[in-house]
């Protein structure tokens, strides 16, 4: 039987993302929000950022009508405002590394607390929230990758518990994606890749919380890796290369997934068709062991 409200909440966000995208254009280029390219990117032209305004736009206005029926929205919007103002600011005027760490884990905390887990679960899942949060912003190297890692992820959260907002954050991204992939018209920018990482973390805790109570930590630890996915393992092997090499975990280089991939076969389409592939597979693995354990 068709869903109507499902097939509503699609056409809406996906014209909403898709008609937002050229005036979040415009706005990067009167007050110069640009990507340059350097040594370290992989494109040649200055590009705007802030792909992510509409995105964030359209999450504030379906908290409106839906806040009622999922409480825990009103917080959720709250930490998704704080995360993608601090991006976007940091477009703008590169921000202390500090300080955005600082936001992360309190935006993450507005996701986690609320839903009253015991201590040891929250802490597993404030650290989990900043984490996704910061790792979709460090995949987000390859036209179209964050979006498409994003959009997947808003299915499984559909099929996880019939989520109604995964549904509609996933066709707003659709919407985006026609701008930023194969040839990229915008970019997310900081403020639209971490605000789909934290999206995406904190409805996948409103989702699964009464299972993540009962679980123990290493069970929900590796849950939380599968259903991270390739961001977050992409994340771990990138932080753990450098401190082997000597060097900051934070420290920017051309050693990420998407990197290799697009030097092996020069293509962003078989780059992002490759990663995009391996999500869906930690997916799969995360509701196997999702329904083994619950």
């Amino acid at each position: 039987m068709l869903d109507v409200k499902l097939l509503v909440l699609i056409i809406i966000g996906f014209f909403w993302g898709g008609l937002t995208a050229p005036i979040s254009i415009r706005l990067a280029e009167i007050y110069g929000i640009l990507d340059i390219p350097d040594a370290r990117k992989i494109h040649k032209v200055n590009t705007p950022r802030g792909g992510g305004l509409g995105i964030w736009a359209g999450y504030m206005l379906m908290v409106l009508f839906m806040s009622l029926e999922i409480p825990a929205l009103k917080f959720i919007s709250a930490g998704a405002t704080i995360i993608f103002l601090c991006g976007y600011l940091d477009d703008m005027y590169s921000l202390s590394p500090f300080l955005r760490l600082i936001l992360h884990f309190i935006a993450s905390g507005l996701s986690v607390f609320p839903l009253g887990l015991s201590l040891t679960s929250s802490a597993i899942a404030l650290i989990w929230v900043a984490g996704v949060t910061s790792a979709y912003n460090l995949i987000d190297g390859v036209n179209g990758l964050c979006i498409s890692i994003f959009i997947a992820s808003s299915v499984a959260l559909y099929m996880l518990g019939n989520s109604y907002p995964g549904v509609y954050m996933g066709a707003m991204a659709l919407g985006v994606l026609c701008w930023n992939f194969p040839m990229a018209q915008t970019f997310l920018g900081d403020g639209g890749s971490t605000l789909l990482g934290y999206l995406f973390a904190s409805h996948f805790l409103i989702i699964a919380f009464p299972e993540l109570n009962i679980l123990e930590p290493k069970n929900l630890i590796m849950l939380l890796v599968l259903f991270g996915g390739v961001p977050v393992i992409d994340t771990a092997i990138a932080f753990t290369r450098r401190i082997i090499m000597g060097k900051s975990p934070f420290y920017p280089d051309k050693g990420h997934l998407h990197h290799v991939l697009m030097k092996i076969t020069d293509s962003a389409v078989v780059s992002v068709s490759v990663l995009l592939f391996l999500q869906s597979v930690a997916l799969f693995f995360g509701f196997m062991l999702f329904n083994r354990l619950r």
